[in-house]
């Protein structure tokens, strides 16, 4: 087994409902993660409960197509 070579330091808050803070290496400020449009309905929010944002599903596949 080798050595661990990385350890992701991030820190997420949960706000309220899908809406969390996260603190990711290398950025000053935190990032949003919220629901939109189809995900919103997909999950029963509705649209006007909270401001749309990208969703953890969107960063997780932003990094997979890059």
């Amino acid at each position: 087994m080798s050595d661990v070579k990385y350890t992701a330091n991030v820190k997420v808050e949960r706000l309220r409902g899908p809406m969390r803070k996260a603190w990711l290496p290398a950025r000053d400020e935190h990032i949003t993660f919220g629901v939109h449009s189809d995900i919103a309905e997909h999950y029963n929010v509705a649209p006007d409960d909270f401001p749309p944002d990208a969703t953890t599903l969107d960063y997780v596949i932003a990094a997979a197509a890059g």
